[in-house]
């Protein structure tokens, strides 16, 4: 049993390895993109969220695109409702873009 208890606490929890994997540009783009493809608009900002916090989090967001850190924390939550250009600011930080694309 002792063993089994060792064996527990050396896991990661499913945050930390997703957290661990979003910091790869390239992986981000993908759950972004994945994200987008839900019915839920609400789903992009949790995920979006999710992006941040593995590339340093609010503050580092914030210090970047020079937005309040309070109003970011607002914008990406499940009820957020993102400008145009504080989106396009936070995707510059996080080293990504917007891209449109037909949809045939």
């Amino acid at each position: 049993m002792n063993e089994k208890i060792k064996r527990i606490n050396k896991t990661t929890s499913y945050n930390e390895r997703l957290l661990e994997r979003l910091k790869d540009p390239k992986e981000a783009a993908a759950y972004l993109n994945a994200a987008l493809e839900d019915a839920d608009p609400r789903i992009f900002l949790v995920a979006l969220k999710d992006v941040t916090e593995a590339h340093g989090g609010m503050t580092k967001l914030a210090k970047g695109t020079e937005l309040n850190r309070e109003n970011l924390y607002r914008t990406l939550s499940i009820r957020g409702n993102p400008r145009l250009d504080s989106l396009v600011s936070i995707l510059e930080v996080l080293n990504l873009h917007i891209s449109i694309e037909p949809a045939i």
